[in-house]
């Protein structure tokens, strides 16, 4: 065995792998894209990003992701949200995994943290075979300082796998891909993807479940602070507008998508941004379009052409083309990961149907009411098979990465609220004036003036009305907002359908619901009116 290392020598034997060929550990970012575009996985594009196919798999595969039933966790899982593995199975498939990555030519060992907190941080160790996945795990996580490298002991281990297709007969799985955690070891296996995404959601998945332990509420969410140090964080499921409305100039960005809220406030749990990057707009996203043609930023299904010239607007590969690249690249990105409790949550909602207004304040009971349901909805053609808008309900705006029971995020939410007095905002940037297909899209210049209006206060004080389906109050006038906008009713042309459409959705709102009732006792008041 050969090791290429920047920060000593690393004994994989203890993770029961046997290295017969190259180990490189904590390699530089120019490295790996020699090694990438060497070994035909990769190609520049102009301005320096590394442009990568993830073939079959353009996306994350729920339905492929275990948890293993085993004594030390098993009676905190939500089994319900979870498929169990067998601990005997786990045993079998790493097996096979070590021993897979033990006969590679190469692998990579990348060294890093998750949690910007050092109280709350946790050490995580990927071994790869492949340096584009090497060089993601590298951009998405926390980089060590030489010493906290010399001294790197790892809490949290991904063998990473991506070549290696389980057999389901033989192993338990229910394809060739699977994602298995075992959450008394924090030991994670992935094969049978190249999709990159599932390195940094299944450790999300492992901060999901180590951090209420220490006290700590985990959240699928973005954060930024403003100058007066006010913080807002952004829940939102994919497409809702999550990181390009956190990426604000005026603000500093924390994060976009991963973060913990602590005794001392919000932190990022990771080092990078994975941002999706489908005809993305130099002039609306500047910032996140300059990372497009950028050193150190990796495309995933982008197209280019022979030129290396990137094609933002092609989605021949996939809609859900993405760029991962460091928080620093960000030029208002806030240096620490790192800020003080919020003043303002943010619930995002990309309502297809036309029905909720583009802002309402929530009470208490309501937050945790649209926390509970994460609501948005799938646009018709973005699915096969889905020929008008779907509701989709992903609890908590992050179902598939919940160990633990939504209940358990829920109440984490109450408490940070009762403490701290945050407000909360259900925002729509969804259609208005009519369902997708003969409304349109929310203005974003409205949803930017509403939002700096509710994180500057200019929404305190001013006149609500209380929406006659959901019962959540509406401000009546916002400076510099069409007012007809924040009455939905009033954009319809025919507000018999509206009226029609609205009890729908609230019906789908309370069949939804009805799982939760149980665990969630007098919530069920807070939802639409019956």
């Amino acid at each position: 065995m050969t090791t290429m290392d920047v920060g000593g020598g690393v004994d994989l034997a203890v993770h029961g792998i046997r290295p017969t060929g190259k180990v490189v550990r904590n390699p530089t970012t120019a490295l790996l894209y020699e090694h990438a575009v060497a070994r035909g996985e990769a190609r520049i594009a102009e301005g320096g990003p590394l442009v990568v196919d993830t073939g079959l798999h353009t996306g994350r595969s729920p339905r492929d992701k275990f948890v293993v039933r085993e004594p030390g966790s098993e009676d905190r899982i939500w089994w319900d949200g979870n498929q169990p593995f067998s601990e005997d199975g786990f045993e079998r498939l790493r097996d096979k995994v070590t021993g897979f990555l033990g006969r590679e030519a190469t692998l990579y060992v990348v060294d890093a943290f998750a949690g910007a907190d050092p109280v709350h941080r946790i050490a995580v160790r990927v071994v790869t075979t492949h340096p584009y996945h090497a060089l993601f795990a590298k951009t998405m996580f926390i980089d060590p300082t030489e010493t906290e490298r010399a001294e790197f002991d790892p809490q949290a281990l991904v063998l990473h796998a991506p070549a290696l297709d389980a057999s389901p007969d033989e192993d338990g799985t229910r394809t060739g891909t699977f994602i298995v955690l075992h959450p008394s070891r924090t030991e994670v296996l992935v094969g049978g993807t190249f999709y990159a995404g599932e390195i940094k959601k299944s450790i999300f998945t492992v901060m999901n479940d180590r951090l209420p332990l220490e006290g700590v509420f985990p959240m699928h969410c973005s954060a930024n602070v403003g100058g007066d140090g006010r913080v807002a964080v952004f829940f939102g499921l994919s497409g809702t507008g999550k990181t390009t409305l956190s990426a604000d100039p005026e603000r500093s960005l924390i994060g976009d998508d991963e973060h913990g809220w602590g005794d001392a406030g919000v932190f990022n749990i990771e080092g990078g941004c994975y941002a999706k990057v489908i005809r993305l707009s130099a002039e609306a996203e500047p910032e996140i379009h300059r990372t497009t043609r950028t050193f150190g930023t990796i495309l995933e299904n982008v197209v280019v052409d022979e030129l290396g010239v990137v094609d933002l607007d092609d989605d021949a590969k996939t809609e859900n083309t993405r760029a991962a690249y460091k928080l620093e690249q960000i030029a208002n990105a806030h240096p620490d990961k790192r800020a003080g409790h919020p003043s303002a949550v943010i619930m995002l909602t990309a309502d297809a149907f036309g029905i909720l207004p583009p802002i309402a304040r929530l009470s208490r009971d309501q937050a945790l009411y649209y926390f509970l349901s994460g609501f948005t909805a799938k646009l018709a053609g973005t699915e096969i098979g889905v020929s008008e808008p779907q509701p989709t309900f992903s609890t908590c705006f992050g179902a598939p990465f919940l160990p633990q029971p939504p209940s358990t995020y829920a109440e984490m939410l109450g408490r940070k609220l009762d403490e701290h007095g945050s407000t909360v905002w259900l925002v729509n940037t969804g259609w208005t004036g009519g369902p997708f297909g003969e409304g349109s899209r929310m203005p974003i210049a409205a949803t930017r003036a509403l939002l700096h209006a509710a994180l500057s206060g200019g929404l305190d004080g001013i006149e609500y009305r209380s929406d006659p389906t959901f019962g959540f109050a509406v401000p009546v006038a916002v400076p510099g907002v069409d007012a007809s906008l924040l009455d939905p009713r009033s954009t319809w042309r025919d507000p018999a359908a509206y009226d029609a459409k609205a009890k729908e959705l609230a019906g789908m709102f309370r069949e939804n619901f009805g799982r939760f009732a149980a665990d969630a006792p007098g919530l069920e008041s807070a939802g639409p009116l019956a």
